[in-house]
């Protein structure tokens, strides 16, 4: 097996709670199912399309624009008008940090590997999700799907990724609460494991991370 040289971290579900955990209470609290609610706020997100969150990840579209457009999609399908900042109220309003992955790169940084960010995320976010933990210490780079272009789980950001800290995909490990990603990451040679949605399959997630790390 070729030595690990790098770990890449997504930041929302693997730092903070997950978007995806925040959707089945949010479809109970609608009164829309939850598969609907899915499809209207994130669209197919195994896949990289036109859907105004992807577009919005992509750094195409404002958020505003994409709330607008989200909003006609969801009415247009026979739902209620969806507002992106409703559905994920649960995630906007808990702050709280997974210590416990904090310390893992901290550890990881103190054996000599390099470690960076691999997220889909939105412009006007960026600043808020980098002052929740010490990115400055953590990591040597971040690769944010706004400010870069492309997202999750399309392969050109995680070949971006390992190009910028000069690291082939096979000597690299990634770590995803969506099983998307992580399939999006192993398709371009990347050792990648899903930790999904809560804290405790997040931190059985990090022991498998650290056991593929070696």
């Amino acid at each position: 097996m070729t030595a690990t040289k790098a770990v890449f971290f997504d930041f929302g579900g693997v730092f903070i709670a997950s978007p995806f955990g925040a959707i089945g209470p949010a479809a109970d609290r609608l009164g829309v199912p939850e598969p609907d609610l899915i499809d209207a706020i994130f669209g197919p997100y195994d896949a990289d399309t036109d859907h105004p969150w992807h577009r919005l990840e992509r750094g195409e579209i404002s958020f505003a624009e994409a709330q607008n457009a989200i909003g006609d999609l969801s009415e247009s399908r026979g739902l209620i008008r969806l507002d992106p900042i409703v559905a994920l109220a649960d995630v906007v309003v808990d702050r709280s940090v997974r210590g416990f992955m904090v310390d893992a790169v901290r550890e990881l940084r103190g054996r000599g590997l390099l470690t960076g960010v691999i997220t889909n995320n939105i412009a006007e976010f960026g600043e808020t999700w980098k002052s929740m933990i010490p990115v400055d210490e953590l990591f040597d780079d971040i690769v944010d799907s706004s400010a870069v272009g492309v997202r999750k789980p399309g392969s050109a950001i995680y070949e971006l990724a390992c190009e910028r800290l000069s690291v082939q995909p096979g000597e690299a490990v990634f770590i995803d609460d969506y099983q998307g990603n992580v399939d999006g990451a192993a398709a371009v040679g990347m050792r990648a494991v899903c930790c999904g949605y809560t804290v405790e399959s997040t931190a059985a997630a990090l022991d498998e991370l650290l056991a593929l790390v070696g």
